[in-house]
Order: structure tokens, then sequence, then C-alpha cells
């Protein structure tokens, strides 16, 4: 049964009581304190950890059934603020909790045993409403699930809710027509980013405890940074994605959460080969959660990826991240990226690498609806009918790769392991931006309100290189910060490496006093 967000937590009510969370003997956060007595059970189940559920399911003193309520219960309070899901599904939701309890019971659970995931809605499932962000599918049925849904659900996940994305995926913030503006829990006047909004804002307020998303200019990388979270392009073939998004630069889909070993337990449920999928590669890799430390690895770092102004906080954070790293016993050269193009010139590629495959006719099909189109939605699509054909798709290729022979050349051809640069310039991007619209300023200047304050893009124009979006602080305006950990192509193992080193050095959100206040600075 499909429900909205607005109505969903009347079929099970906020009163609900709990059986074992007086079993947990877990310290509260200084968050978890400043709330009543109900509430602070909420929020402790509503953020752990998926390593720790997973652990107390074992030991029998937690059920998932306690956890999904909880955020449910969370939702009825936060949903509306945070606005970050399209639709809840509480009755499938309670009915696998119950059958993940069963086998925790019995003892045979299975990977994500009772783990609450959200998916982005992008996602199929048989019988959810998958609308794109758009009123022209908002009564679109879907008919079949996804590759990365028949692995959650063969992995015993709990999937609740859909998370809301920019109208087809196409802007770097959330806010569409159809379901109106994702709002970040951090500070309520910023964005979430996006696509992959709702799930970076989803698991910032609490409401899940891991999530998906999909990357094919930043967008689970952008969301991550925003809301304070582990976020991981995967290298294309990683992931099994449908056959009919194959494409010149096809969308990646990867996992999103709150602590580096969940995200990894993610990535490692959703990865492999899938049948009926030709692009996933085999055989199936699986991350382990532990790592090697960084001593004697040599690490390269771009500032600006060569082009960008970048704010004083992203700086500063970036750097005191790099600090964390050589007291670890990282060597860290800085490196003057040479890429023979500059921002615009990236965003000017992948937006015709997009626009000239199977997204760019399915774009332009949309302006026979264009009068439900947002103003974005509507410009791509024109775009896509007037100005991009197979001239475009083959000059973009052609860019591309010189772009990959010099980094290749510059970074890891010249023996650095890993490069790192900051994800975005800026954390201080408006919730409801509109790049047709509104200006965007860094530290006082003025850049490309489209996208010259996100460093993502290049990553996707060299899909086969895995990028870790690590967080690495807040800024004076309680906006998380980030860096991307680029590894070579398929060597998906040395993004975790140094994001765990990174994670063991640094304060981490999620922890303490760390938590988003659900107030605008």
């Amino acid at each position: 049964m499909t429900v909205t967000r607005r109505n969903a937590l009347q079929m099970f009510g906020a009163t609900a009581g709990f059986g074992m969370a007086g079993a947990l003997g877990l310290a509260p956060s200084a968050r978890v304190r400043a709330a009543g007595a109900s509430e602070s059970r909420d929020l402790e189940l509503a953020y752990m950890t998926a390593t720790e559920q997973l652990q107390l399911f074992r030991q029998k003193k937690l059920s998932p059934v306690e956890v999904l309520k909880a955020q449910l219960r969370l939702t009825e309070q936060r949903g509306k603020v945070v606005n970050c899901f399209t639709y809840l599904h509480p009755k499938e939701a309670m009915a696998q909790a119950q059958e993940s309890e069963q086998r925790w019971q019995q003892g045979n659970p299975r990977a994500l045993e009772g783990i609450t995931v959200a998916l982005k809605d992008e996602m199929a499932v048989k019988g959810w409403t998958m609308t794109s962000g758009s009123k022209v599918f908002r009564d679109r049925v879907m008919t079949t699930n996804d590759p990365i849904v028949v692995k959650l659900l063969e992995a015993g996940a709990v999937l609740h809710a859909q998370t809301t994305v920019p109208e087809m995926y196409f802007l770097i913030v959330t806010w569409s027509e159809l379901w109106g503006v994702t709002r970040n829990p951090w500070n309520l006047q910023y964005a979430v980013g996006g696509s992959s909004g709702g799930s970076g804002a989803a698991l910032a307020a609490g409401l899940t405890t891991l999530a998906t998303g999909s990357d094919q200019g930043g967008s689970i990388r952008i969301p991550a940074a925003f809301n304070g979270l582990w976020g991981f392009k995967p290298p294309y073939g990683r992931v099994p994605v449908e056959p009919t998004y194959v494409s010149l630069l096809p969308s990646v889909l990867g996992p999103l959460a709150r602590t580096l070993p969940d995200m990894i337990r993610l990535e490692n449920v959703i990865s492999g080969p899938a049948p009926g999928v030709m692009n996933s590669l085999r055989p199936k890799l699986d991350l382990p959660l532990t790592y090697a430390g960084v001593k004697g690895m040599r690490i390269a770092y771009s500032p600006n990826q060569g082009w960008a102004r970048v704010s004083e906080n992203v700086r500063r954070n970036t750097e005191a991240a790099l600090a964390a790293l050589e007291r670890q016993g990282a060597e860290i050269t800085k490196v003057d990226l040479d890429l023979g193009v500059d921002g615009s010139d990236i965003r000017k590629v992948l937006f015709e690498v997009l626009l000239t495959g199977i997204q760019g006719a399915d774009m332009a099909d949309l302006l026979s609806q264009k009068e439900q189109l947002t103003s974005y939605a509507r410009h791509f699509a024109e775009l896509a009918a007037t100005s991009m054909g197979p001239k475009q798709a083959r000059d973009a290729a052609q860019v591309s790769a010189e772009i990959y022979r010099r980094v290749d050349a510059q970074v890891f051809q010249s023996g650095y392991q890993a490069l790192i640069m900051p994800t975005l310039t800026t954390s201080e991007i408006p919730a409801d931006l509109d790049p047709f619209r509104d200006k965007v300023l860094v530290d006082g200047v003025e850049v490309d309100a489209l996208g010259g304050w996100a460093l993502t893009p290049l990553w996707n124009l060299l899909n086969w290189n895995p990028v870790l979006a690590a967080p690495t602080g807040l800024d004076p305006d309680n906006m998380p910060t980030s860096i991307q950990i680029v590894a070579p192509t398929y060597e998906d193992a040395t993004c975790m490496r140094v994001g765990s080193a990174l994670a063991s050095a640094m304060p981490q959100l999620y922890t303490g006093n760390r938590f988003p206040t659900l107030t605008s600075s």
C-alpha cells in the first residue's frame, strides 16, 4: 500500500511503546539529552548506525520493529519541515520488519536484516508510484522491481520510503513543482543537494538508517557533502543498472550513510551481477569494513580542480582533513591540475553527453507537456530538442578522453595512489535555488549558479574512477563540508582506505553534540 508522507504515521499511532529499548544501555548524545524522554528514545534508535543495530538484533536486545516505529514517529515530527519523502510505505515496511524480527529470533538473518533503507524516487518497486519529481509522471505505477531493489529485498532490508528529487534529476538542489522544496536539517535555509537530495536529508534528519542514490553529475556526492554524509560513486559497472539506462554517460547507483562502515555495508549488498543485466562487472567485489592505515601512501591534493573559486570555510576544513591524514603518515602533495578545460567546459561536455543519448530523447519528449515542467526541466528539454546531436556526442567523447589522459598522467601515472579535492566550493546554497533566476556567490564573488560551485561533474565524464565523498566538519553556519577521494579506475578499496583513515583521525558528525538542529542559523 502506498500513502503520502502526510498521513502515513496515523496507521501506527505516535505513542507505541518499546519492548526492548531499555536494554540498550547506550550513552545518550547531547542532542538526545535535550529532548524529552520519549523523543530521546526515538532519536537514539533513529540515528543508531546499521552496524550497532545489527549487533543488538543479534543479541536480541533490539527489534527491527522498534527501529522502524521510532523512525516513523520521527518522520511525523520532522517530515514536513525537511520535506524529504514523496511516499511512505508503512504497512509493507512493518511486514518486512516483523519478518526480520522472526529471522533474528530463528538465527537466520541476511546481510541487512531489518535495516531501513530509503529509496530515491528513481528506483522502481513493483506497485509503487515513481514520479521522477515530475507532474508528468505523478500517476506512474511501476510493474517490476529494479535490480538494486531485488538485491535489497533479498538482503532483508526494510523499504519504508521514497525520497524527493528535482524534476527528471536535472538539478543539483532538490525542489519541484510536484513535491516542493527539500530543506537541509543542518540549516533549513540551505540546500540538500541533488539529485539524490531527499536521500541525503532523510539520513541527516534521522528518518532512515541507509539510503540509495544515483550519480550522473554528482548526485550522490553533492547530497553527501551538503548533509555531512559518506557517499560513494562506484565505477561504472560495479552496481547493476537497468539496460535502458545504458548510454554514453550512464548513471551509476550507489550508497549514502552517516558512517563509512554503514555505507560499505550497503554498497556490498547492491553491487555485483544481476540476472538480465548486461552491464555489471564480474566477479562481485566485496569491500572490507576495516582497512590498513595510510602510512607511506602518496596522495595528491588539488585545491580547486584547476579552475574553481573555493570558499575560505571549505578550504580551511579541507586542509584540516589533509593534516589529519598527514598525522597518520600519508604523504600529501599539492598538484596544480591542468585539465585543458575549465568548469564551464566540463559542464558543457556533461550536458552534451547527457542530452544526446536516451536521456535527451526522454527530455525532448516532455515538451509536449511543457506547461507542467519546472523552469529548469523545460530548459533542458528545449536544449535536448534543438541543440544536441551526434556531433555534440562525438566532441564530448573526445574531450572526455583527453581530460582522462591528462588526469592519469598528472596524478596516477606520476606515482600518486589517490587524489583529494573539495566536493563543493561552498555549502551555502539556498534550498530553493533556481539557477536561471538566482545568483550564487562564493565569498562575495559570483559563480555560475548552475554548477560553478560543484567539483563533481569531472568524475562523471571519467566515470570509471571510483569517488568517495567524505565529511570534513562544519562551517560557521552549521553546514557540513566535504572532500572527494578519487582512486584509479576500479580501485574502490583505495577510496575506502583513505576514508577509513580520515574517519579515525577527525571528530565525526552524528556523534556527541554534532547533530542537525532543524533550525535556520
